[in-house]
């Protein structure tokens, strides 16, 4: 009963913030921060899942901007829970094909967010020199997930290069974002689903060696922001752990 009730909610949800996104976003379109107050409008569905936002954010995220943040994208949770963390001045990279879906799709073309078609190489690279015009004439952050598509619980999939690219050619630090792990963690029937870390970690930038070896780049950045995930998974297991025996209780009864 609970499950169907959070569906109902969260349906209305939907509907409000992106009715509202929109006339928000109608009133100063393609604004630099539009994006930032988005995703503190529906980072507060958190609330609606049962869920515990914890987003902790490296000063010194703030002071390198603009730049290149990169984070872990795991399934259609993160529009509840990763966008809470979005920095102000910073925009997102999406699929062209999104802005055909109905509300969100315009609402995510008029918060100001990028849109390439991935499928097009030639396309894509022209979007990339888009993106790196942006981040220097706006001077405006780019929010990508390296991975390209969501990883449903199979951990940090290979990261493709598009991300590191721009970064190079706008000559501008990356910032990597990890969020504990919800696959599997979310139970829409069950009344709390315990804490969700999410942390900016420190700007950092690419050595020369790096540039010159993109393949290279991709897998050191993975391999960081793994162990960072595997911390963040840990610690955020060992916050939940009363969670999951009161829960193991409660069946037993």
């Amino acid at each position: 009963m609970l499950a169907v009730i959070r569906i109902i909610l969260l349906g209305i949800f939907v509907i409000f913030a992106s009715v509202f996104g929109i006339l928000f976003c109608l009133i100063r379109p393609f604004h630099r921060n539009n994006v930032y107050w988005l995703g503190k409008t529906y980072c507060q569905a958190a609330k609606i899942l049962g869920i515990k936002l914890d987003i902790r954010t490296h000063p010194d995220a703030r002071k390198a901007q603009p730049a290149v943040f990169i984070a872990n994208h795991q399934n259609s949770y993160d529009i509840f829970t990763l966008c809470g963390s979005v920095l102000p001045s910073t925009v997102t990279i999406g699929k062209k094909s999104l802005k055909w879906i109905p509300f969100f799709g315009q609402l995510y073309w008029l918060s100001g967010n990028i849109l390439i078609d991935r499928e097009n190489r030639k396309k894509a690279l022209a979007a990339l020199k888009t993106s790196k015009d942006i981040i220097q004439k706006r001077k405006v952050s780019v929010w990508m997930f390296p991975e390209g598509t969501r990883s449903y619980g199979r951990g940090l999939l290979p990261f493709k290069r598009g991300a590191f690219q721009l970064a190079q050619a706008a000559g501008v630090p990356i910032v990597p974002v990890l969020m504990s792990t919800t696959c599997n963690k979310i139970k829409l029937n069950r009344w709390s689903n315990g804490t969700v870390i999410i942390e900016v970690m420190a700007p950092t930038n690419m050595t020369e060696a790096q540039q010159k070896n993109l393949k290279q780049t991709c897998e050191d950045y993975h391999a960081m922001m793994s162990a960072k995930l595997q911390q963040l998974d840990a610690e955020a297991d060992q916050l939940n752990a009363h969670l999951l025996a009161s829960n193991n209780h409660s069946k037993e009864v």
